[in-house]
C-alpha cells in the first residue's frame, strides 16, 4: 500500500496526500464535517440545500464556468451530503490538479448565494422529494429510520422535510455555509500521479489563506434504547409490495461494527463500505442466507442488506421485494424465521470463511481508483479517523464465529427491530396481516 502523508495548515485545514502513480490522473475532495445530523428543527435539509448552492458559482468562477473547468481536462465533478458529512469531489489529469485546488479553495471561501438562486433551487429540492416520496421503496426507508430513531437528528431525511423546505430563507442557509464551512472542520484529500511535497505546496497556496472560522458547537441527543418493537404501515398506489426490517446498529469505531458486517455479508451478500460505490449494481448473492430463504422459495424476488459505517450508532436494514400477489406477512414470517436461527445458533465456520473472501474482494473494489482511494480517506477521516480505514482488512480477517454470534445476538431481536410494509393499493388482492412476530 502506498504511504500517505497527513499534515494540517494553520488555519486547522487537515491535508492527506496519497500518491498513487498506476494512471497519469489525480482525484481532489474537500470534506466538510457537517450533515443532516447537525441540522435544527425547523432547517432539515440545508446541508444538502447548501450543497446545491455551492455549485452555482463563486466571487471568481462564474456559474456558466464552474463545470467547464474540470471537463476541459476530461474530468468528472460532483458532490454528496449524508448524515455524517458533505463532500465535493473532482477527478482529472493530474497537469489539472492546481486548478481543482482553485475550485474547493473557491468553495470553501467565496459562494454567492444570490437570492434568485436560492429561490429557483428551492423548486429542484422540493421536487427532488417529491420524487423520492413516489418511489415506495424510498419513502418506506425514510417512514421506517423515522420510525426507529425518536430522538436522534439521524432520523432527518437528509433532503429534509417539506414545511422545512418552503420556510428556509437565503439567511438560513448563508448562515449555515459560513458556520460549517471553515478549513478547521474540513478535510483536503488528493490521491494520485502526483507529487507530495508539490501538492501540500498547492494546497498551501489556495487554502493557507482562508482564516479559521469558530468551532461549530454539537450537541446530539442520544437515541434511547429501544424497548418493544416498532411498526409502520404505507397504503399507497402501486403494483409492488414491500418489506423493511431496521435494527439498532454500533457506530463505525464501535468494536461490534465489523462482526455486524460479517454477519450481513452472511445474510445478504457482500457490499463493502464504500457509500460511493460499494452499493451499486451489486449482483444477487446465491449463497446467502435470506437469498436462500426469501428469493430461491419464490417469496422474494430481492434481498438485500445495509450497514453503513457511521459517526454515530446507526441501523442494519434488511429489505426484501415481495413476489407478485406474495402476503408479507409470509415475506416477514420467512425472514425472522431465518434470523431468529443466526440469533440462536450463529453461523457456520463455511459462512464465515466465505464472508470474509467476499469482503476481501469488495475492498479491493472499493480502492479500484484514485477517485474511490481518496472517497474512502476522506470518508473515515471525517467520522472516525483515518486510521480506521487502514485497518479495516485486518479488523474484517479477525473476526471470529464467536463475535458475529455475539453480534447477532445483541442487534436481531424483537425489541431492538423496526419492520415497515408497503402494501400497494389498486387491482391487487389484500395482504394478510401480520403472523403476530
Amino acid at each position: 500500500m502506498n504511504l500517505m502523508r497527513e499534515t494540517t495548515l494553520d488555519n486547522g485545514l487537515k491535508v492527506l496526500v496519497r500518491e498513487e502513480h498506476t494512471a497519469p490522473l489525480a482525484s481532489v475532495w474537500c470534506w466538510y464535517k457537517v450533515g443532516s445530523r447537525d441540522e435544527r428543527l425547523g432547517l432539515t435539509g440545508v446541508s444538502h440545500w447548501v450543497e446545491h448552492m455551492n455549485f452555482k458559482g463563486t466571487e471568481n468562477i462564474p456559474r456558466d464556468q464552474v463545470k467547464g473547468i474540470i471537463e476541459q481536462f476530461g474530468g468528472s465533478w460532483n458532490g454528496y451530503t449524508w448524515i455524517d458529512q458533505t463532500t465535493y469531489l473532482e477527478t482529472a489529469t493530474r497537469d489539472a490538479l492546481d486548478r481543482m485546488l482553485f475550485i474547493e479553495a473557491e468553495r470553501m471561501a467565496r459562494c454567492l448565494y444570490h437570492p434568485d438562486d436560492c429561490e429557483s433551487e428551492r423548486t429542484v429540492i422540493i421536487a427532488e422529494l417529491q420524487g423520492g416520496e413516489n418511489d415506495p421503496d424510498v419513502l418506506l426507508d425514510q417512514e421506517v429510520t423515522a420510525t426507529a430513531l425518536k430522538a436522534h437528528p439521524y432520523r432527518h431525511p437528509t433532503i429534509g422535510w417539506l414545511s422545512d423546505l418552503q420556510t428556509m430563507t437565503r439567511d438560513d442557509l448563508y448562515g449555515h455555509y459560513h458556520r460549517y464551512y471553515i478549513p478547521n472542520n474540513a478535510t483536503l484529500v488528493i490521491v494520485g500521479d502526483v507529487d507530495t511535497d508539490d501538492a501540500l505546496r498547492r494546497a498551501e497556496k489556495h487554502f493557507g489563506s482562508i482564516p479559521a472560522g469558530r468551532p461549530p458547537e454539537r450537541h446530539w441527543t442520544a437515541e434511547p434504547e429501544q424497548t418493544g418493537e416498532r411498526r409502520v404501515t404505507i397504503k399507497r398506489e402501486g403494483t409492488t409490495a414491500y418489506l423493511k426490517v431496521a435494527y439498532h446498529a454500533p457506530a463505525a469505531a464501535d468494536p461490534g461494527f465489523f462482526p455486524a458486517l460479517v454477519l450481513d455479508t452472511a445474510l445478504t451478500g457482500a457490499k463493502g463500505v464504500n457509500l460511493w460505490s460499494s452499493f451499486r449494481d451489486v449482483p444477487p448473492q446465491r449463497q446467502a442466507r435470506l437469498y436462500r430463504a426469501l428469493v430461491e422459495t419464490g417469496l422474494a424476488s430481492m434481498v438485500g442488506g445495509q450497514i453503513v459505517p457511521t459517526a454515530e450508532p446507526f441501523l442494519y436494514a434488511i429489505s426484501a421485494t415481495a413476489t407478485d400477489r406474495t402476503p408479507l406477512a409470509a415475506v416477514e414470517g420467512a425472514m425472522l424465521g431465518a434470523l431468529d436461527e443466526v440469533r440462536n445458533n450463529g453461523i457456520t465456520p463455511a459462512e464465515l470463511a466465505r464472508a470474509k473472501k467476499q469482503l476481501h474482494a469488495r475492498f479491493v473494489f472499493d480502492n479500484d481508483s484514485v477517485t474511490n482511494i481518496a472517497h474512502q480517506l476522506g470518508y473515515f477521516e471525517t467520522i472516525a479517523g483515518v486510521d480506521l480505514f487502514a485497518s479495516i482488512e485486518e479488523r474484517v480477517q479477525a473476526v471470529s464465529l464467536e463475535a458475529v454470534a455475539d453480534a447477532a445476538g445483541r442487534m436481531l431481536t424483537s425489541v431492538n427491530r423496526t419492520i415497515g410494509w408497503f402494501e400497494p393499493t389498486g387491482d391487487l388482492p389484500a395482504v394478510s396481516g401480520p403472523d403476530g412476530r
